[in-house]
């Protein structure tokens, strides 16, 4: 499986701007600029698109490490905080909520853990990744 996003940038990196497409259409000409990404500017911009995109991957594989150990989750609600420092993005942080009927607090922290090391995301990413779950 392949999938597919274009980046199209006009001008300088400060006063210029541009849009991003995803082959899904869910993004289609969406804006993004220095203000959207380094202050509060209108669009999006990498690091919430990086957040969206683990916050994401991590909640599908958290479903599917439940599911194998036999539990399926009325709800799975993940909030991922992406940390750029000086160029680099330092840290991905996850908070999870969960309901997830039967199941116990260690069982629940083990499948967090198998999700946050394995989901695909989580591997291509080389940076600090934390994490808070809470079971309700």
């Amino acid at each position: 499986m392949k999938r597919f996003a274009t980046a199209v940038w006009q001008g300088t990196g400060k006063e210029g701007k541009g849009h991003l497409s995803t082959q899904s259409t869910t993004l289609d000409k969406t804006q993004y600029s220095f203000s959207s990404r380094f202050e509060n500017g209108v669009g999006t911009n990498p690091e919430e698109l990086a957040a969206a995109a683990h916050a994401g991957c991590f909640t599908m594989k958290l479903s599917f490490v439940l599911n194998a150990a036999g539990f399926t989750a009325d709800t799975l609600e993940t909030r991922c905080d992406i940390t750029l420092e000086d160029g680099t993005i330092t840290e991905s942080h996850l908070n999870v909520k969960a309901t997830v009927p039967g199941i116990n607090e260690e069982q629940f922290a083990a499948a967090v853990a198998d999700a946050k090391a394995n989901c695909p995301i989580s591997k291509l990413y080389h940076t600090n990744i934390t994490h808070e779950a809470a079971l309700s």
